[in-house]
């Protein structure tokens, strides 16, 4: 594969955006896309579990991409999550996607019925084929999806010349071997559960897509670092202190993505929004755990970066 270095790195997952109506904020997805540039990752996933998807209408994640594109101005990989849960909406988004010139679109499999292999194969190759000089990446995240990426699933996607990676997020970091050795050399996987980067790069991971990279990417690029260096233990500690933070995030009553956001305002002025309903708000008896992960995060930055 061409360029396979700019796969290789930390890719925070992006966050959805809204103005005080709770609609996407343009002005704010910029703004969010320029602190990554500023962070150092290596680019962004936009529009994938972290982005709401979802919960958001074909016009809300055109919006978004054309914003953060706007304010990347290539200095990020961006990779665009274009999955809807039929494949006419998919089409349009990956099209709309090549035509701002991403470097890949990715989707996971359609939800909710459970679709034979084939019909899931149709259903990406579908996808990849509204979007042709662009590459494509699986997204395997079992858990979620309800339907597991399979080794006769993947022998069946690597027929098709776009398919140059997986974000594999299923917990088994032994899944990230089994897809590079069956892909090669030159196909890349990204390892995906964010409690698990040292594992995974260790295991053979390209690189990174993670919810949570956004808000403590520094802690995220030491990990990178150190196991290139062979320093498995020291990424270790890293990786414990990163864990810490995410089980603390995972105890408040509002979602997940709700208390980044709110670590975000804290941190960096970065103001962007709630989440969408259905996912749950926060209350105000959450702040004193934000402000205990924020208290955590600039520990732990202090402590290894």
């Amino acid at each position: 594969m061409k360029n396979k270095e700019k796969y290789q790195g930390i890719i925070p997952a992006f966050y959805a955006c809204y103005d005080v109506h709770g609609e996407v904020d343009g002005e704010r997805v910029e703004l969010l896309t320029k602190y990554m540039i500023r962070k150092g990752v290596k680019g962004v996933y936009v529009g994938g579990s972290s982005g709401e998807c979802i919960y958001q209408t074909v016009a809300d994640r055109k919006l978004t991409l054309e914003h953060v594109m706007k304010a990347a101005e290539g200095k990020l990989t961006v990779i665009a999550h274009v999955a809807c849960n039929n494949t006419a909406e998919s089409k349009e988004l990956a099209a709309h996607a090549e035509s701002l010139g991403v470097d890949a679109i990715a989707a996971i499999p359609p939800i909710y019925f459970h679709l034979p292999e084939y019909a899931i194969a149709e259903y990406w190759n579908d996808i990849s084929s509204a979007a042709p000089d662009t590459d494509f990446v699986i997204y395997n995240i079992p858990q979620l999806a309800g339907v597991a990426l399979t080794m006769p699933l993947f022998r069946e996607m690597k027929k098709n010349p776009r398919v140059v990676a997986v974000k594999n997020s299923s917990m088994p970091t032994q899944d990230i071997q089994m897809f590079k050795a069956e892909g090669g050399e030159e196909f890349v996987v990204f390892n995906g559960p964010d409690e698990q980067l040292v594992s995974g790069l260790a295991i053979g991971a390209d690189g990174g897509i993670g919810g949570t990279y956004g808000i403590m990417p520094e802690l995220y690029l030491k990990i990178e670092e150190l196991v290139k260096a062979g320093k498995i233990k020291e990424a270790g500690k890293v990786q414990y202190a990163a864990n810490e933070v995410i089980y603390g995030m995972c105890s408040c009553h509002g979602n997940l993505y709700g208390v980044i956001k709110a670590i975000l305002k804290i941190k960096e002025g970065l103001d962007l929004g709630g989440v969408r309903k259905p996912l749950p708000a926060l209350i105000p008896e959450d702040m004193a755990q934000v402000e205990k992960c924020v208290a955590m995060i600039d520990k732990a930055i202090k402590e290894f970066c």
